[in-house]
């Protein structure tokens, strides 16, 4: 019995390590520092047993020779049929058995939002972002003479931003009450502590544009897609946010419907 448990696990082991080697590279995409120190330890850990199990353990007794006989084609499927009548188990089951045991270990890891973040804006420490548009519901200066509202699936993402990102708002507006209203707004929804009140107004576009080229940050976000092709010689990486697909401005301009669409999170 000892014998054939050491058999199937040896067996278990090796279909393990082909998986492994089919497996292997598609998973260590999605996976962190973390992550794969977890599957080296876990990898170390399978190696160790199995050279534990594969060393003798005492003195083997020499098995008696069975006497030769040689049967017939009767003789060998009555056999054949006693075997796997006392297993229960026919191979094609064990082999599909063993391979969804497999299947089921390496399931691709879903990547977090903070991942998907960092993945899509490279590792980019700085981004200057407007608000109409983008973070606010409002897309005109006029209409934040009245209200200013955040559009609350954004702000998910403006979190993740932020935790490794300085994030830099600006907006152009026509009064004080504008401006007073978006801060209103800003800090209800809590994103003014998000961005620790790095917050930018401007009375005319081309305010905006000198914000962007003072801060020169890796990604700038805009809607104006005067603003983003006249930035695109200075900065690394812009997002134009548009309802309809523009026409691409530059090879290092991207174009999504939202910020969470770029993102994923929609």
């Amino acid at each position: 019995m000892a014998d054939n448990s050491k058999d199937d696990f040896f067996q278990l082991f090796k279909r393990f390590g082909a998986f492994l080697t089919l497996k292997v590279s598609n998973l260590f995409q999605n996976l962190d520092s973390r992550s794969v120190g977890a599957i080296a330890g876990l990898a170390f850990a399978i190696v160790f047993t199995w050279r534990i199990l594969r060393s003798p353990s005492g003195p083997q007794r020499r098995r008696p020779k069975r006497q030769a006989v040689t049967p017939g084609s009767s003789d060998v499927n009555s056999h054949l049929s006693a075997i796997v009548a006392t297993s229960g188990v026919s191979p094609s089951s064990e082999d599909s058995s063993t391979q969804n045991v497999i299947d089921e270990f390496f399931q691709p890891v879903k990547p977090t939002l903070g991942q998907i973040v960092r993945q899509r804006l490279s590792d980019g420490r700085k981004v200057t972002c407007r608000l109409l548009g983008v973070i606010l519901e409002e897309t005109s200066p006029e209409e934040l003479q009245k209200q200013a509202t955040i559009r609350s699936s954004v702000l998910e993402v403006l979190l993740e931003i932020t935790k490794f990102c300085d994030l830099y708002l600006m907006e152009r507006v026509l009064d004080d009450e504008s401006e007073k209203n978006v801060l209103v707004a800003l800090e209800d929804a809590g994103v003014l502590s998000m961005v620790k009140d790095k917050v930018l107004f401007c009375s005319t576009e081309n305010g905006r544009t000198s914000f962007v080229r003072q801060l020169e940050p890796d990604w700038h976000i805009d809607t104006n897609p005067e603003i983003i092709f006249q930035l695109a010689r200075f900065i690394k990486y812009e997002l134009h946010i548009s309802p309809t697909k523009p026409e691409r401005a530059a090879m290092n301009v991207f174009s999504s419907t939202s910020l969470e669409q770029f993102f994923g999170t929609v």
